[in-house]
């Protein structure tokens, strides 16, 4: 049994989420990047990687890819090939490349949306078509009546986040039919965002990868993965696209290879352990997982003001604070000691982000201080 309580000080060393708020009594939640130790398989990996001491240019062996490939065909029953993987650097850096790859004016996508999803298509000079989401059963979900009145015919890509950052969407099969028969009228190829796929709390969900769904779908679809949320390997900066289509694919990696070079060797390392032995530490980390969304759903019960509609995936919730009525809910929070993720840089000022991938007793420390500052506007 892994002790996912076990406390780990990350301000000994250089870190990104708990940097930010140095020397203040602020309790980092935003970024999404875990405070657990990754899995022992990983660490004793890199360990012994590291012992070797040599760290020069590094091929992907064949047990690597072997490795990817039986963890999507035994997590999701999607049979892929060896050669239709590129290696990343991350799915940010893949999302740009993406965008470069398919021509076109314009790029649609959802808001609120992850915010390179709105970067990279204009980094590209392409024209972003933000479709917002809509609410429907308690979850959010597409607005296809939406996406046919702003569709245009300059539009060549379809960026999908799924599972969905922020709100925790895992889309039905029915509803990634839908998007995939409204990207093949259009003929669009699609961007599928899928880094948070292995996280999924709800037993009633399952993830599915949209290109799994048919051969059309599959021939128009660059699927991005990669065990960094997962695994909390993040810093390692190893991810992978499968591109199935042989044109696009070498589009993807004469674009990429103007600007990345090869994979972090230590990343591969990682890799290649967390998807030959992660498994039985992945199942207990979602349970743990679960168990903490289940607090921040009890918090926001006790609050009507506060929001949070059913979320199936990913270790970030997606609170709706309009109906606070406060200048702006990222500070309000944060002057009681929470640093949020400020919903404005996803698309909606009115709402928060909270990171639960944290040990279970800072998670009620975080809840306290969001309860007092809950409990001040009621004086």
């Amino acid at each position: 049994m892994t002790n996912f309580d076990e406390r780990v000080d990350r301000t000994k060393t250089p870190c990104e989420k708990w940097d930010k708020y140095k020397d203040k009594d602020v309790i980092p939640a935003w970024v999404a990047d875990m405070d657990f130790k990754s899995p022992p398989c990983v660490m004793e990996a890199l360990q012994k990687r590291v012992s070797e001491g040599v760290f020069g240019y590094t091929a992907i062996d064949d047990e690597t890819y072997d490795a990817i490939l039986a963890f999507i065909k035994c997590h999701y029953n999607w049979e892929i090939q060896k050669e239709w993987l590129v290696f990343t650097h991350g799915v940010v850096s893949s999302m740009n490349i993406a965008c470069m790859a398919v021509e076109g004016e314009s790029v649609m996508t959802t808001t609120p949306i992850y915010p390179h999803f709105i970067k990279a298509p204009k980094h590209a000079g392409r024209e972003v078509i933000a479709i917002k989401m809509k609410e429907e059963n308690k979850r959010w979900t597409l607005d296809f009546k939406a996406m046919e009145a702003h569709i245009t015919p300059t539009c060549k890509l379809f960026m999908l986040c799924n599972p969905y950052n922020p709100a925790g969407t895992v889309f039905t099969c029915n509803e990634l039919e839908q998007l995939g028969a409204f990207c093949l009228k259009h003929n669009l190829s699609i961007c599928s965002d899928e880094i948070h796929a292995d996280l999924i709390l709800n037993d009633t969900a399952k993830h599915i990868p949209i290109a799994s769904l048919s051969p059309s779908l599959q021939e128009c679809t660059i699927t991005l993965m990669a065990p960094s949320k997962t695994f909390n390997i993040a810093g390692l900066q190893a991810s992978f696209a499968i591109i199935p289509n042989v044109k696009l694919r070498q589009k993807f990696k004469t674009i990429m290879g103007s600007m990345v070079g090869g994979v972090n060797l230590l990343g591969i390392v990682a890799m290649k352990a967390a998807y030959l032995d992660g498994d039985a530490w992945l199942r207990e980390l979602r349970l743990y997982l679960a168990h903490n969304l289940q607090m921040v759903q009890a918090f926001v019960a006790k609050n009507p003001t506060l929001k949070l509609l059913d979320q199936e995936a990913t270790f970030l919730a997606w609170i709706d604070a309009s109906a606070l009525h406060v200048n702006n809910p990222y500070e309000f929070f944060l002057s009681f000691g929470v640093g949020l993720s400020d919903g404005e840089a996803f698309g909606d000022k009115n709402f928060i982000r909270l990171n639960f991938g944290t040990q279970k007793d800072l998670l009620e420390e975080i809840l306290r201080r969001m309860q007092k500052a809950m409990d001040s506007l009621k004086i």
